[in-house]
């Protein structure tokens, strides 16, 4: 079992849940998201997963398929409470070995300070507009994220 993750703000649980997702490491993902079923998920062009088993399998197929991205995060914006946290973010979003870029995606990520910190209850991925549908992976085996 990994060690308890403590991130005493939600951007150091951004940070973490953004090394996870370029490092295809499961452990860490799932040490960013809260340990409670109200969790969801949606990943680009695929369907809202809720709850800690859903999630986490999304994820294991995501990180099964190989692909290695690097990810930046641009016009990111924050909207803070004391309990809760909101980012709206646009993810620049490149495959390792790939020349073509990627359409960009435009995610909201929650976050809910919790006894054990800082954790993420909600990811929401979606094609910026103006992306074409048909850009878009289609198969959750090729879903970015």
């Amino acid at each position: 079992m990994a060690a308890v993750r403590i991130f005493t703000t939600a951007q150091d649980a951004e940070n973490a849940f953004y090394e996870a997702l370029e490092r295809n490491d499961l452990d860490l993902m799932m040490a960013v998201w809260a340990e409670d079923e109200e969790i969801v998920c949606v990943h680009p062009a695929g369907a809202r997963v809720a709850g800690q088993e859903q999630v986490r399998e999304s994820w294991r197929r995501i990180f099964a398929s190989g692909q290695r991205l690097r990810v930046k995060i641009a016009q990111q914006v924050t909207l803070s409470g004391m309990m809760v946290e909101v980012h709206s973010v646009h993810e620049v979003i490149s495959v390792i070995g790939e020349e073509a870029a990627r359409p960009p995606m435009v995610a909201t990520n929650v976050y809910l300070r919790t006894a054990a910190g800082w954790r993420m209850v909600v990811h929401h991925a979606s094609p910026a507009p103006g992306t074409a549908a048909q850009e878009v992976p289609a198969e959750p085996a090729e879903l970015l994220h």
